[in-house]
């Protein structure tokens, strides 16, 4: 059974295409139904448009609270009937309502070894701290920010001449293979939640750089 999915991004689209290549390749079997975003110009929604997608753009100015903006395009993404909702570089903190709508259907990929290095900037934050690795992180949305339940994580070493730029450059090649393992994982439904832990069924566990293993990508 095809998954349908929902894509909310706020920039370039990297990871959207990853995930789109990923579905032409034929190694997950899904359905990109909608891509939003809170940007205009966001390349996300030209990649959408390039593929025949769906692409939809509304203006978080108007509306009076990010709750007001939630559950407007909560709404939106409910017709589409997703199985899973993606967040690809979507640069809002959303509200407690819209997690509740889709919650355990709501992911999200963060660059860093969550729990490290929360929230905006990852990067620069493990550069000023002077961590020695750091890397990328698919988990669950909970309420509290960049701090769901983990699916898949993968590990960045930190060079002493790195700069923002080109430790997320190297970040955003991990991101681009675990991305689309994780959704394809979910989309075969072989993700079981307990608490806060993520166990993917028949995985292999303990290697490095990546954990679990990758199987497709």
């Amino acid at each position: 059974m095809t998954c349908n999915l929902v894509v909310l991004a706020s920039g370039r689209g990297s990871n959207l295409k990853a995930i789109l290549n990923a579905i032409e390749e034929g190694k997950i079997n899904a359905n990109v139904k909608l891509v939003l975003s809170n940007k205009k110009n966001a390349g996300a929604l030209e990649i959408a448009k390039n593929k025949g997608i769906k692409a939809k753009f509304f203006d978080p100015s108007f509306f009076e609270t990010r709750r007001g903006y939630d559950i407007y395009i909560s709404e939106i993404i409910k017709k589409e009937n997703p199985d899973l909702v993606v967040l690809a570089g979507y640069m809002r903190i959303l509200s407690d309502e819209f997690i509740d709508t889709f919650e355990g259907k709501l992911v999200n990929i963060h660059p860093s070894l969550i729990p490290a290095f929360q929230g905006i900037k990852a990067q620069k934050q493990a550069l000023e701290y002077g961590a020695k690795i750091t890397g990328a992180t698919v988990h669950f949305v909970t309420k509290e920010l960049d701090n769901g339940p983990i699916i898949i994580q993968g590990v960045v070493p930190i060079l002493p001449d790195d700069t923002e730029e080109s430790l997320s450059k190297r970040i955003l090649e991990i991101e681009h293979r675990i991305y689309p393992q994780a959704i394809k994982w979910f989309c075969d439904k072989r993700l079981k939640i307990e608490g806060r832990k993520v166990i993917v069924e028949g995985a292999k566990y303990g290697s490095l750089p990546i954990n679990p293993s990758l199987e497709d990508f």
